[in-house]
């Protein structure tokens, strides 16, 4: 069964630091580091209903001929009168649409009209949708400015750069976030608002971007602007065709040398998730995507197993370079990730809304990849 997930764990300072090394460059301001004592690790404690299949919904995708040979005034009456009427299948089925290369839509399907529609040589892939969930953990500190894992690998200006966040959401009113709420969009059925209600999205944020400035803690790539696309509700929770949407809205708005963050993974392979992810990256924007922390091979998982230029998929180190035990493995990068050093146990600071738009130490594997 599919699961996807976001990291909250010891190799999350990997995937937030990766792409602001890839993209900007360095510009540093006075260094300093703090530690205080935290737990060994977190315990992930996964949602009991993480890799839930979602009954009768599908995410399909088709070739464009489907479109392209009609002549209807618009995309949904081109995908009716071009594959749904032909297949016995009413248009009230379709509950979204998106776009990009392999263009397709999400659909409330019977099993037979399931097993109909898959058949149809137009259709490209066809999957059931699926629940994904944070899995938590989340522990409290003290504030610093520059973590150790910052130190380690860089920082530099980020202003004028666009990081593309797939996560909970940012918090738009957290005062050392350039957030673009322009742009930014929320693809939970409901909910119009692409804010954090959660935090995970806005730890994210924060080790990506945050200003540079004297409070809080600076961000690897500080200034950059951040686009929020929300896929998880406020207790982490959201549907595999949420970030489907997300992928086809970033083909769409995104431009060379942008970066998207995927903090999340699946304990199986979406063959729709990796194509979406390699069809993007194809045109010159970067990824940076999260290993897994399962300690095993990460071309098991999905979107971690999807190759091609500008996607970098990142396992974890400590901060002397030895390899996470908990980090998944097989890609070409690693970057810190883990808490567990010695006696140096200092953690990326995490912002969170329910922390008044504060600091917080989070770990896992969402933040090894931005280094």
């Amino acid at each position: 069964m599919l699961l996807i997930r976001i990291y909250m764990r010891k190799m999350k300072y990997t995937v937030a630091a990766l792409v602001a090394v890839i993209i900007f460059a360095a510009c540093k301001k006075d260094s300093g580091t703090s530690s205080s004592s935290m737990p060994d690790d977190c315990v992930v404690t996964n949602s009991v209903s993480e890799s839930a299949v979602i009954e009768g919904q599908y995410i399909v995708t088709y070739k464009q001929a489907v479109v392209n040979g009609q002549a209807a005034t618009n995309k949904a009456d081109a995908i009716n009168i071009g594959l749904l009427q032909k297949n016995n299948i009413s248009a009230s089925a379709i509950r979204q649409y998106f776009d990009g290369d392999t263009p397709g839509f999400v659909a409330k399907l019977s099993a037979i009209e399931a097993a109909r529609l898959k058949k149809d040589e137009r259709v490209v892939a066809m999957e059931q949708d699926r629940i994904i969930s944070l899995s938590t953990c989340f522990t409290v500190a003290a504030p610093t400015l520059i973590t150790w894992n910052v130190n380690q690998v860089g920082y530099g200006d980020g202003s004028g750069k666009t990081a593309w966040v797939i996560d909970t959401g940012i918090d738009f009113t957290h005062p050392d976030l350039s957030v673009d709420q322009t742009r930014s969009r929320s693809f939970i059925s409901g909910k119009t608002s692409a804010s954090d209600e959660n935090g995970h999205g806005t730890h994210v944020a924060g080790v990506i971007a945050a200003k540079n400035n004297l409070v809080g803690v600076l961000g690897v790539a500080s200034g950059a602007n951040l686009v929020s696309l929300r896929v998880l509700d406020k207790d982490g929770k959201g549907n595999l065709s949420s970030i489907i949407q997300a992928l086809s809205y970033v083909n769409t708005n995104a431009k060379a040398g942008d970066v998207v963050n995927m903090s999340l993974g699946a304990d199986s392979i979406s063959n729709i998730l990796d194509q979406q992810v390699e069809n993007i990256a194809s045109k010159g924007i970067l990824f940076a995507i999260a290993a897994g922390n399962d300690g095993k091979p990460s071309v098991n998982y999905s979107p971690s197993r999807a190759t091609g230029a500008n996607i970098f998929t990142v396992s974890a180190v400590d901060s002397l370079g030895n390899f996470a035990k908990f980090s998944n493995y097989g890609n070409d990068i690693a970057a810190p990730g883990s808490s567990n050093s010695f006696n140096l146990s200092e953690r990326a600071l995490c912002y969170h809304e329910r922390n008044i738009h504060g600091y917080t130490t989070c770990s896992g594997i969402i933040i090894a990849g931005w280094k």
